[in-house]
């Protein structure tokens, strides 16, 4: 599977599981790190573990581990590194503190109804 279909993926599934605000960023010319960053908003802390979860278990079904997860226990933020694909899911509180959008803001977003 491609890099942009895991991060399409991802964010298909955050969408399907009612995560608030989904969106995947083509961050490919712009970063060493990653390809693809997915961006997602729980109404909650247990939606927040809920929605990796789900992105988790989607993911394996296709074989695709994560290298780290970042930020369980009631942090408002876990960062799930795919490699390629680096999926971030929050609360909103912690969504706005951070706003990643702005910093990536001059890469183009992909429309997750591709």
């Amino acid at each position: 599977m491609e890099n942009k279909e895991l991060a399409l993926l991802a964010a298909k599934t955050l969408d399907s599981k009612k995560a608030i605000d989904v969106i995947v960023i083509d961050i490919a010319e712009k970063s060493s790190f990653a390809d693809y960053l997915v961006i997602a908003t729980g109404s909650s802390e247990r939606q927040v573990n809920a929605l990796v979860d789900d992105v988790e278990d989607i993911y394996a079904q296709h074989d695709v581990l994560a290298k780290s997860i970042e930020g369980k226990q009631n942090s408002g933020w876990v960062l799930m590194d795919f490699g390629d694909v680096v999926v971030n899911v929050f609360t909103k509180e912690m969504r706005d503190k951070y706003n990643i959008e702005k910093v990536w803001g001059d890469c183009s977003f992909l429309d997750i109804e591709e």
